[in-house]
């Protein structure tokens, strides 16, 4: 692949999942955690969110292409060359798994991050029963505080409206 249809790739790739999981982070969820509450909101959105991202991990093996730039990360993690800044790279991106598990779940969701974390670069092969386990730990971790976190954030805006709006009346 050249390097201006990699750089296309990445580009359409990245902006195609911002939008995605910006409209379901910051709009759908706080929706649904509104309207449901945190409960059964929660539980809901977690479901639905458990679904997208398999649906999305499936699409990325099935395209086997690289649009998020994770396996060209995963080639850096698996460096053996002789360069020591690559060496240094690899080594540092490959230790600590839980810390990157919770990282990753948090930072993003679970599907990059099992995508990330599954053994071999360009292999696009599904999902073994460690990257299962992976899969799972991500989408309760990224779950619980996002469910939690958004209904911090409604419930404040909430009680903002209600305190303003009384203190205009």
């Amino acid at each position: 692949m050249s390097l201006s249809s990699r750089i296309g790739t990445l580009a359409i790739g990245h902006t195609l999942n911002w939008l995605f999981v910006n409209s379901f982070d910051w709009v759908l969820y706080p929706y649904v955690i509104w309207q449901c509450g945190l409960l059964v909101g929660g539980v809901t959105m977690s479901i639905l969110s458990l679904i997208v991202c398999y649906a999305t991990l499936l699409a990325y093996d099935w395209s086997k292409k690289d649009w998020l730039g994770l396996e060209l990360l995963k080639e850096v993690r698996e460096y053996n060359g002789g360069r020591k800044v690559g060496r240094v790279v690899s080594w540092v991106l490959s230790r600590g798994q839980w810390a990157i598990l919770v990282f990753l779940s948090i930072k993003y969701d679970p599907f990059i991050t099992v995508a990330y974390m599954r053994h071999g670069a360009n292999q696009y092969n599904g999902m073994s029963h460690r990257d299962w386990k992976i899969f799972l730990s991500s989408w309760g971790i990224a779950n619980l505080m996002w469910s939690v976190s958004v209904f911090t954030g409604v419930s404040f805006i909430e009680w903002m409206v209600v305190n303003l709006k009384g203190a205009f009346n």
